[in-house]
């Protein structure tokens, strides 16, 4: 049987991935990078870490991808989480779990990530072009190959596009698979930021820029109050309004461009309302003499006071013994629900993955071969999946990027 000659568009995580697999099956793969380096947006995930999955088991992978989800039944059944770190083991990288079943490098270098990837390719006869496709080439119905910026047109019996999606150009990821896979007669569906932050025009935010919380509930209600997301964890206020995992896990459940949107926060979570009321009656008794302000020490960070004052309508200056308990009652709705509006996501660059893309209808789910165009795979972001933090997303870059390295090294040459 002829060698099969396999061409990925691509060295992120589901380019490389591919181009491994591929190698690994007997073909000969070639793979076209514009980037000096490969897997330059893996250099910044978790933040520079590299989550690489998530150790958890198919079941509990799949409510961690709102979008599309069924779509990826089979490439992670093929290559589940335990399968992406058995790889990685095997290429000598040392893994660990951490909370919420994150697998990051033992070493807290994305780069020993990246290296892996790379002499692996190299190990295994891979060769790296550094070059922009501009187009493909087709073959009657088929694609069998790519014209480049420079001019090039390289034959191949499968194209994998393995291009990313649009947030994070910087890394390379430009959209430009978005319109590779157009030419070819795919529909992609409206491009978003996914885990990306929120815009608030609260003034509060910036009064607060910089102050992580933890251990706080965050719930994200529609203009219906509708409950879209609801979860504990850390959260963080910027210039701008929020980030950190909490809303960025949030942002995966809203569309501002259809929606309103109120974020609502618990920063006393483990107490209900008459535990927390308790708590307060206790500390008001016991720092009678001292303000209202001072008190509040003891109950949410030193930043957070001036706000709470503002919004309770308590004088920071009155002091604990004078206040009426529907001054408290009022505190106690702050701390329990202390809302904001979003006014909008921060722009798709900023986004740590991009939701939307091409449509999953049109790809074979256990190949991930276009029913377009035979002979294209489309693999990773550029497919319209996307998942929670917590390294779900690059455990579908692998999976899917495994299922096409596969699929077009033992395709049987049709064309």
């Amino acid at each position: 049987m002829k060698e099969r000659n396999v061409i990925v568009v691509g060295a992120g995580a589901a380019g490389m991935m591919a181009a491994i697999t591929a190698a690994g099956a007997g073909a000969r793969v070639t793979v076209v990078e514009p980037n000096e380096k490969v897997g330059r947006k893996l250099y910044i995930t978790g933040k520079g870490r590299c989550n690489v999955t998530n150790n958890c088991t198919e079941a509990e992978f799949f409510p961690n991808v709102p979008r599309n989800g069924k779509f990826l039944f089979s490439a992670i059944h093929r290559f589940p989480p335990s399968e992406t770190m058995a790889f990685f083991e095997g290429l000598g990288v040392r893994l660990k779990t951490e909370r919420g079943n994150r697998v990051y490098p033992a070493s807290d270098k994305a780069a020993d990530i990246i290296d892996a990837l790379f002499f692996e390719m190299r190990r295994r006869g891979v060769e790296l072009r550094h070059d922009r496709v501009t187009g493909l080439l087709l073959n009657g119905d088929g694609v069998r190959g790519v014209r480049t910026a420079a001019g090039a047109e390289l034959q191949g019996d499968g194209v994998i596009l393995a291009t990313g999606g649009a947030s994070y150009p910087r890394t390379g990821s430009t959209g430009d698979g978005y319109d590779l896979a157009r030419s070819v007669g795919h529909t992609v569906t409206p491009i978003r930021g996914s885990l990306v932050p929120l815009e608030s025009d609260d003034p509060c935010c910036k009064q607060m820029q910089g102050l992580s919380l933890r251990n706080v509930e965050l719930r994200v209600r529609d203009r219906k109050k509708k409950d879209v997301y609801r979860e504990q964890g850390e959260m963080l206020f910027t210039h701008f309004g929020l980030s950190g995992p909490l809303v960025l896990s949030a942002s995966a459940h809203m569309d501002c461009a259809k929606n309103t949107y109120t974020a609502h926060i618990d920063l006393k979570p483990a107490l209900d309302e008459q535990k927390l009321d308790a708590r307060l009656v206790r500390d008001f008794e016991e720092r009678a003499n001292q303000n209202f302000s001072t008190v509040l020490g003891g109950l949410v960070p030193q930043s957070m006071i001036p706000v709470i004052v503002e919004r309770s309508g308590i004088p920071g200056d009155q002091k604990a013994h004078d206040i009426r308990k529907e001054q408290r009652r009022r505190l106690l709705e702050l701390l329990k629900n202390f809302t904001l509006p979003i006014t909008g996501p921060r722009p798709v660059e900023e986004a740590i993955i991009t939701s939307g893309g091409v449509k999953v209808g049109e790809v074979d789910p256990s190949t991930m071969e276009s029913k377009r165009a035979p002979g294209l795979y489309i693999v990773g972001e550029l497919l319209d999946v996307d998942a929670y933090t917590g390294g779900f997303n690059l455990q579908i870059a692998w999976a899917t990027g495994y299922a096409a390295g596969l699929a077009a090294a033992e395709k049987e040459n049709e064309l």
